[in-house]
Parts: C-alpha cells; structure tokens; sequence
C-alpha cells in the first residue's frame, strides 16, 4: 500500500468536516430564507430520497449543490494552490500538493485537479462510480496517484519525503 493512502483518507474526512460548517450555515439561512425550515422537523428516518426532495423542492436542492460545488472548489484549489500546498486536513497529515516535479500548482491547475476529482463526484449516476475507482488506484498505482492527480499533472507526497 503506498504511503499516501491511509492519510489521504484522514484528510478527505477532516476537509469534508471543516466544509460541513459553512454548508450548514447556508443550508440555515437559505431555509428560512425560503420559508422551508420547518421541512427539517418533519423528516423521518428511512424515508426515500424522493419524498425528502419533494419537502425541500428543486430550488433548495439544487441551490445547495451549487453552493457546496463553489465552495468546495474555492477551498481545494485555493489551499493547494497557496504557499501551504494542501488543504488544512493535508498539512494536519503532512501531505503536499504538487506539480510532476514537486513544486507549487497553480491554482488553474489545482481547479483542474478539483475538477478531476470532486467535481464529477456530483454527476448523478457516474458521480460515485468514478469517486470508487478514482481513490482505489490510489494504493494500487506505481507512484499512488488517484486519476484526477494523473489527470492534472499533479502528485501527493508526504511532507518532508519529496517525491516516491
């Protein structure tokens, strides 16, 4: 398994939390702001997904997407893009973003990178498909890149360990 894998898994779920705060903020205000907020105390456990997008409607839903996808794209790219080359769940496991060679992404290339990765996440039916396979290459690739680092010219290292 390569040495990337486990902490890449670590910090996906410490980025996903510390985005979960600002969604849920929007999510608060967009609510009550469309006169739905009372939708959430009548949603049961186990109900379809059909029944939860007809309490919220196609505005709500689709709203919320659109936030999550910028803001997601805004923290990713602009993370790894910036001096810090990593999102704040990468450095917390000391892991870098960088190009082929090891240096900084710009942050078109980082957008290239989110784009690779998390943005096709959210195309409905693919999405999860290509996510699967995406991080499994992972620890089973010469270098353990996923297919959006190989599709943006970018590598993850362990700080300190340059390139593997």
């Amino acid at each position: 398994m390569r040495p990337t894998f486990i902490p890449r898994v670590f910090a996906a779920a410490l980025d996903l939390l510390i985005l979960a705060v600002p969604l849920a903020v929007f999510i608060s205000f967009l609510s009550v702001a469309l006169g739905i907020s009372s939708a959430f105390l009548d949603l049961r456990p186990g109900e379809p997904p059909a029944a939860v997008l007809r309490a919220f409607g196609n505005r709500f839903v689709y709203s919320t997407l659109a936030f999550f996808v910028a803001m997601s794209w805004m923290y990713f790219a602009g993370f790894e893009s910036s001096k810090w080359r990593a999102t704040p769940g990468k450095r917390l496991l000391g892991l870098l973003v960088g190009d082929e060679t090891g240096n900084r992404v710009s942050f078109a290339r980082a957008s290239g990178r989110f784009g690779f990765g998390r943005l096709l996440l959210h195309v409905p039916y693919v999405g999860i498909y290509y996510f699967l396979v995406d991080c499994l290459c992972v620890p089973f690739t010469k270098r353990g890149d996923a297919v959006h680092d190989l599709m943006a010219g970018c590598r993850v290292t362990r700080e300190g360990r340059g390139l593997h």
